[in-house]
């Protein structure tokens, strides 16, 4: 941010569907455009992209749909101009065009501005290259840099001259991950795998330091790890009984008083219950619901497997919701194999006062169902959009595309790809506009259409390149404050 001195802002969620007002978000870096194929899954990333496509054709059209929503004065009148910008220079932190919008949030921008400070500075260069195992001469290059552009190189494992000081990070653009925020506490995440190490690093930085962040900071939890951690051998060390990892795509703050954690591929049991037992001796909740789902890459976080619409309303893969469950309990064969190798999807509700006593829940549908009626008080029926549109193989086809990771602009107009065209017939079957994203973009700037007003509407995204990457709208966003539902 360009301001030199602290300020207040407003750092609150409480629900997923509650009017977005501020978030934070990473554009494709250069980093993207370094990930080569015999690195693409140690660097935890699915393939390799177009990073000009990913950005220009597609990403682009993103922030400036949030920025319409949340920030309207930076864009709107400008789009035509913005988009004849060869330079770029509107998405590109630290450039002088640059949106710099205190809503839309990148976080480069905030790295950047922390990197002023030479303090920060100097102990950042010397923690990354401690992880890096870099050279010393490398520590007195990094030096040199100014803070705007040794941002870039922190986040993008390249110099400006293309020259790879280390490897980039590719999942950055996935800035849910990085961590949540449960009504006015931020919960940082523990990634589980080392690719991601610099990324934690740089958030904890990051929120620490930020003037942003400077009223909160005594509501920053830190996820602890197994007090005897370094005193177990290496393969207990990987025992999910025995790791505390958390990523922010398994963590939904569905309620003001309601918390949901997932149990994954990439988030353990005993990080979940060192979260709760944190969080209700902080009566920052109520309510934490566990929800484990089979560990594969096809699933990842609980945010692939579904996401909220609206207040009543859900998308779901349905192979995980009641249909699919009673499916696999009919395939007895399939039932006891699964739940001999732990690979069936289980949720336990907890409530403060009562932790040893959880209720079992059935099913996804179930819970929530319970969400939209108890918690957020609707009188509606609630209602389900399945994945495919619930049809074999587009249910799992289209999963595997993001179709259930939708970001919610507000109650009922929510952002996804536009790839996902079974589940995009399921939206117009529930009366759902469904508007290209360059489409609204132009009707925003000829006035047919404005956010304020804007219902029940699917935006797509074009997403050829940003889905090869593994991750939807819901990813690429760390709400930091919404209205409450």
């Amino acid at each position: 941010m360009k301001t030199d001195k602290p300020s207040t802002y407003t750092i609150r969620v409480s629900s997923e569907v509650g009017d977005l007002k501020r978030l934070l978000i990473h554009s494709p870096d250069r980093g993207l455009g370094k990930v080569v194929p015999s690195k693409a899954q140690d660097w935890l990333f699915e393939d390799i992209v177009h990073l000009d496509t990913m950005r220009r054709d597609e990403y682009d059209y993103y922030v400036k749909l949030l920025l319409y929503f949340l920030d309207p004065e930076k864009v709107r009148g400008r789009i035509a101009e913005i988009d004849a910008d060869e330079s770029r220079s509107f998405y590109k932190p630290g450039a002088e065009g640059y949106f710099d919008s205190d809503r839309v949030v990148d976080l480069q921008s905030l790295l950047g501005f922390i990197l002023k400070d030479e303090v920060i500075r100097t102990k950042l260069i010397a923690s990354i290259c401690g992880i890096e195992k870099c050279s010393y001469h490398t520590q007195l290059e990094l030096t040199a840099h100014e803070p705007d552009e040794l941002a870039k190189i922190f986040i993008s494992g390249s110099l400006s001259d293309e020259r790879m000081l280390f490897s980039p990070l590719p999942n950055l653009i996935f800035t849910r991950d990085i961590g949540i925020v449960i009504n006015d506490y931020i919960l940082l995440n523990r990634p589980a795998k080392a690719a991601r190490t610099r990324e934690s690093l740089l958030a904890q930085y990051i929120f620490f330091h930020h003037p942003m962040f400077v009223d909160y900071r005594d509501k920053i939890i830190e996820i602890p790890d197994n007090d005897k951690h370094f005193l177990l051998p290496e393969d207990e060390k990987l025992n999910d009984y025995n790791r505390s990892t958390l990523e922010g795509g398994d963590v939904m703050m569905v309620a003001p008083r309601h918390l949901l954690i997932g149990c994954s591929e990439r988030t353990t049991l005993y990080a979940a219950q060192q979260v709760m037992r944190i969080l209700f001796a902080k009566n920052v909740v109520d309510t934490i619901t566990i929800v484990k789902i089979p560990k594969k890459r096809d699933y990842m976080h609980i945010d692939t497997i579904f996401t909220q619409v609206k207040k009543n309303m859900w998308v779901l893969l349905h192979s995980l919701g009641r249909q699919g469950d009673e499916a696999r309990k009919k395939d007895v064969l399939h039932f006891f194999a699964a739940q001999a190798l732990d690979q069936e999807l289980k949720i336990m509700q907890f409530h403060k006062g009562q932790e040893h006593t959880p209720i079992e829940i059935e099913n996804l549908e179930d819970l929530l169902a319970e969400i939209s009626r108890n918690d957020l008080g609707c009188q509606d029926e609630v209602k389900f959009i399945y994945s495919g549109n619930n049809e074999f193989p587009f249910g799992d086809r289209e999963q595997w595309t993001d179709s259930c990771n939708l970001l919610a602009l507000k109650d009922g107009v929510v952002i996804g790809y536009d790839r996902n065209d079974k589940t995009l017939d399921a939206f117009r079957a529930q009366g759902f506009r469904v508007l290209s994203a360059a489409d609204l973009l132009a009707q925003f700037e000829a006035g047919t259409l404005a956010p304020d007003t804007l219902t029940d509407t699917f935006i797509m995204l074009p997403s050829a390149e940003l889905s090869r990457a593994r991750g939807g709208s819901h990813c690429m966003s760390m709400p930091i404050w919404r209205n409450d539902p």
